[in-house]
């Protein structure tokens, strides 16, 4: 079938680093031809690494779509607010597309994405990374199996970490709703996708609730100074220091905020950007925890809770049926299924794996080049469409939570939104 050519817009983290690397391991299947990235030393890297020719290194995917180069596929990871747009021109230039997720901060234009993808046959497959671990994977075929019966309930916790909070949410580029997504979006439509996958049903009616309670201006230190840097007089006490974390045990997260790796090249970060900002006063806006409770056709419930206040990063899940239950987490990398009859318990400890989220990365990026290699017209796990029903469930969860946990019709909700409303 040929090695597929592919156009990458957005070479940051997700871009640049997971899925570009993951390209370069599978020569034999896919190869980069062209990149868009606004930051001159991204682009130059790609361009290094993957033998791009100049003509083919854009500083702006307006450009680089507007030559239509010979590609089969656009992988585009943007920000939030810059995935519409080029995903549209995507397809409308006949582009299969790899899109990173949420879709879009507005759910109409997720309704319009997948509109176009159908009217232009093309396939367009959402970054629901967790539908491709084998973690997940095996947790979806003991369901589908009948193995613990039919599921009645599922909790979900995702613990975000305190760090990891700070970095992405406080600081980084998703510390705004305004200029990125909520919260729910951002960071925990994977999960609304995860419990969709699993439950496999209608999802009918959602309520939340969640706030920015901690990482705000009430909670600043006396004296502290808008820079860490700036002589805190609670450097000691704030686990949440930029220079001691970031020239510390976070070295590996300041990689994603320069392309240096030395400690001058940090401090300058840290002195000019936002990631060296006090985390409260960073003028971030998205919630620090959120619970979302779901009711699906059949009956059968979810809750998920986020909370920035854990040790670890991990998800750690407990799925409820009528003959029996499993129990998983993430980060030990292991579930247990228990049978209410036998009161046997079976424990699955999966091998660890190279790639991100928990295999996550490369299993998308494998599913989505035998997709569009397919002639039976079979859809990725995470085409858009199903994607598009996670969303909603997001996107109503947010609505409730802005209006004090009100109970949100899914069914009206998608009616009110696909009639522009």
């Amino acid at each position: 079938m040929g090695i597929k050519k592919a156009i990458l817009l957005g070479a940051g983290d997700r871009g640049g680093k997971v899925y570009a690397n993951l390209i370069k391991s599978l020569p034999h299947e896919i190869q980069l031809v062209a990149v868009a990235e606004p930051i001159k030393e991204r682009r130059e890297r790609i361009s290094k690494e993957h033998h791009i020719e100049g003509k083919s290194v854009y500083a702006s995917w307006v450009d680089l779509l507007n030559d239509r180069p010979d590609a089969d596929v656009a992988i585009i990871c943007t920000q939030d607010k810059e995935h519409f747009e080029p995903t549209m021109k995507a397809l409308d230039s006949g582009y299969h597309v790899l899109l990173e997720k949420p879709m879009s901060p507005s759910a109409g234009e997720c309704i319009k994405m997948v509109e176009k993808s159908e009217e232009m046959n093309k396939t367009l497959t959402i970054c629901h990374v967790l539908r491709y671990t084998p973690f997940w994977n095996r947790i979806k075929k003991i369901v589908e199996n009948g193995d613990i019966g039919e599921v009645a309930s599922i909790q979900l916790n995702e613990n975000v970490e305190y760090m990891h909070m700070s970095h992405s949410f406080v600081r980084g580029n998703w510390k705004s709703k305004e200029t990125s997504s909520p919260m729910i979006l951002a960071k925990s439509c994977h999960d609304m996708d995860i419990i969709s996958y699993i439950m496999d049903k209608d999802c009918k009616r959602i309520n939340s609730f969640g706030s920015l309670m901690y990482f705000n201006e009430s909670n600043k230190p006396e004296g502290a100074p808008l820079r860490c840097l700036d002589g805190c007089p609670a450097e000691n006490e704030c686990p949440f220091h930029a220079g001691r974390y970031y020239l510390g045990r976070g070295k590996g997260w300041a990689m994603k905020f320069t392309e240096e790796n030395t400690n001058e090249a940090i401090i300058k970060s840290l002195q000019t950007t936002d990631y060296g900002k006090c985390v409260f006063q960073s003028d971030n806006d998205v919630v620090d925890h959120q619970v979302v409770n779901m009711e699906f056709d059949n009956g059968a419930t979810a809750t998920f809770s986020m909370s920035a206040f854990t040790r670890e990063q991990t998800r750690i899940v407990q799925i409820m049926g009528t003959k029996g239950e499993i129990r998983g987490n993430m980060e030990t990398n292991e579930i247990s299924v228990f049978d209410f009859l036998t009161r046997e318990e079976k424990v699955v400890k999966f091998p660890e794996v190279a790639s991100g989220h928990g295999g996550g990365d490369e299993g998308i990026i494998k599913d989505f080049i035998q997709t569009i290699n397919r002639k039976d017209n079979q859809t990725s796990k995470s085409v858009a469409s199903k994607s598009l029903i996670s969303h909603l469930m997001a996107f109503a969860a947010e609505e409730s939570r802005l209006n004090q946990g009100q109970s949100i019709n899914i069914d009206e909700f998608y009616t009110k939104i696909a009639s522009g409303e």
